[in-house]
């Protein structure tokens, strides 16, 4: 049995911020352990600029923001053990993992990073019915192969899902010689950012197709067509409206889902909206010393929002060492009236912070509105906002007077209203 003060399970972008953040907050003992052959996670195929701005107030490719934090890291001569796959990880903190050098890892931690990032949602999470062809591929997977493995997917596309990786791959199939045939969208709205619909599919003149989905696929051996349609306003497919278009690949951009069954079986309470834990101001999910961040927690807009979060949580478990105290006498958080959900969860009635940064989504586009904060059925908050949507993350940042008012109540609540 190995022991170490910090364990952090995944080295993409929430993993490295996390432990440079633990690292410059005094502790010394960090292991990450990693999964892939290298660190730096999916950003390691995001050749695409656009990262950094936050961060570096520079405009970076995926891999040179991976790169400086991967940088940073080696600077401090933080451990790391690569092509290492966790096993499990249970509410005493004890992580199971296994690598070829090794083999069987039992590491005794007095602390758990969870920054394990996400997946794509399948083919068969969405039941699209069809062949069970060739051609199919989720939206990063393809990504993958042009970017990493130097290999094109396909030469005709049709995009199920606007998601922003979809949306990005519209661009660079086409930067490929691909013609894309439409982005087709289940929803009345993108999920992605709206600089990424302008760049990547209105700047290319790519369909984009909303209130669409596929209902059928067809071919033998590869596919042939798709087939779509449009949908009601409680997302039925109307078959009447059915046409079919010929191409070669589907790419999937149906969503993501945060990879929490290391925090499930680790007993750590899961929101039943994001997938991701339920964590306080400090990061910490229901089980004492287990922290997560990134987009195991709840999805990101950008990896600068990653990296701050992560840098939050590394410096929480860094703190909950030296000390050993957990408070868990909280305020309940949570949205309502348009807002799916807010992270953090929770909120400690000691919390001394200046400021705490509330991230939330909404459940629809809404126009003309406030993003109202209430403890108890009072305003302590509002703003106003010409249009959210789904796919803009909203962050609210509370000043002390503002956290003192929420504490001294029994919940927080972020809703939208009407001007």
């Amino acid at each position: 049995m190995m022991d170490k003060n910090i364990v952090i399970i995944g080295g993409g972008p929430a993993g490295l911020a996390a432990a440079i953040s633990a690292y410059d907050c005094g502790e010394r003992d960090i292991l990450i352990l990693e999964r892939d052959s290298s660190l730096g996670g999916i950003l390691n195929q995001c050749i695409h600029n656009g990262f950094g701005l936050h961060t570096f107030k520079e405009e970076l490719t995926g891999p040179e923001y991976a790169g400086r934090y991967i940088d940073e890291v080696e600077k401090r001569g933080i451990e790391y053990k690569l092509d290492t796959t966790v096993l499990g990880v249970n509410k005493d903190k004890v992580v199971t993992a296994v690598n070829e050098s090794d083999g069987l890892l039992k590491i005794n931690a007095k602390a758990v990073i969870l920054a394990c990032g996400c997946r794509e949602r399948p083919r068969g999470g969405i039941n699209v019915a069809g062949s069970r062809c060739a051609g199919i591929f989720s939206a990063g997977t393809a990504q993958k192969l042009i970017n990493i493995d130097g290999y094109m997917p396909g030469k005709e596309v049709v995009i199920l899902g606007s998601g922003d990786i979809g949306l990005i791959m519209a661009r660079r199939m086409t930067f490929e010689g691909a013609k894309v045939k439409a982005v087709v969208e289940l929803m009345p709205y993108s999920s992605g950012l709206n600089r990424n619909i302008v760049q990547c599919i209105k700047d290319f003149d790519i369909p984009l197709m909303f209130s669409h989905t596929v209902v059928d696929i067809k071919g033998e051996g590869r596919v042939s067509s798709v087939v779509i349609a449009q949908v009601d306003e409680k997302l039925r497919p109307i078959m009447s409206t059915a046409k079919e278009i010929e191409c070669d690949t589907l790419l999937l951009s149906v969503g993501l889902i945060p990879s929490n069954e290391l925090a499930a079986g680790a007993s750590v309470n899961l929101s039943p909206i994001t997938g991701g834990a339920e964590v306080d101001e400090n990061m910490m999910t229901s089980v004492d010393g287990i922290f997560e961040c990134g987009n195991v927690l709840h999805v990101h807009d950008l990896v600068d929002f990653v990296s701050k979060e992560s840098e939050d949580a590394g410096r929480s478990a860094a703190e909950y060492i030296k000390s050993g105290e957990v408070n868990r006498d909280y305020v309940d958080v949570c949205g309502a009236d348009g807002v799916r959900y807010v992270v953090p969860r929770f909120l400690s009635r000691d919390c001394a912070a200046e400021k705490i940064q509330f991230k939330m989504r909404v459940g629809n586009v809404f126009k003309n509105v406030r993003l109202v904060a209430e403890v108890d059925g009072e305003e302590i908050y509002s703003k106003k906002k010409q249009i959210v949507t789904p796919g803009e993350m909203e962050s609210v940042i509370f000043n002390k007077d503002q956290i003192g008012k929420a504490v001294a109540g029994k919940q927080l609540r972020f809703v939208l209203k009407g001007e």
